[in-house]
């Protein structure tokens, strides 16, 4: 008997689990919000927020290791654009234009750009759970996985 309700509880919390998930996906501003991100030994705050058009955007709001061996605010020196290597590296936009598919339930259709370093690349992002945003970014044939950690 103890089997058969440990069974049944264990099926249950499965069954939650996957419809929050599921939830999470089927709601197009789910993604709005602050995340922690720890890419390629670096540790960011992103921000995503919805766009007057409709689409979601990124921007780095804090970095944790903002200052050069100097003291000086670190700058976006990979970046491909000259003419933003200039930006401190806690107000890098990494993506603009992300839409959401409800056919596949994820959020995709743009580019998402790493200052770690300085390329872009295609990104689909969707929810493993209610606080893990899997963002894939792929180039060519080759593709790279992280996660953002949702903080609010």
């Amino acid at each position: 008997m103890n089997r058969l309700i440990l069974i049944v509880f264990t099926l249950f919390t499965t069954a939650i689990s996957a419809f929050s998930q599921t939830d999470l996906n089927t709601d197009p501003d789910s993604i709005v919000g602050e995340y922690e991100v720890l890419h390629q030994g670096e540790c960011a705050k992103v921000r995503i927020m919805k766009e007057e058009d409709g689409t979601y955007s990124a921007r780095i709001f804090w970095v944790d290791d903002m200052y050069d061996k100097h003291g000086r605010l670190r700058l976006d020196k990979k970046n491909p654009d000259k003419n933003l290597r200039d930006q401190a590296i806690d107000s890098i936009v990494i993506m603009t234009g992300l839409r959401y598919d409800a056919k596949k339930q994820q959020w995709g259709g743009t580019k998402i750009y790493d200052p770690t370093r300085g390329a872009r690349a295609n990104v689909h992002c969707e929810f493993r759970d209610r606080k893990g945003l899997r963002v894939r970014m792929t180039v060519l044939c080759f593709s790279q996985t992280c996660f953002f950690r949702k903080l609010d």
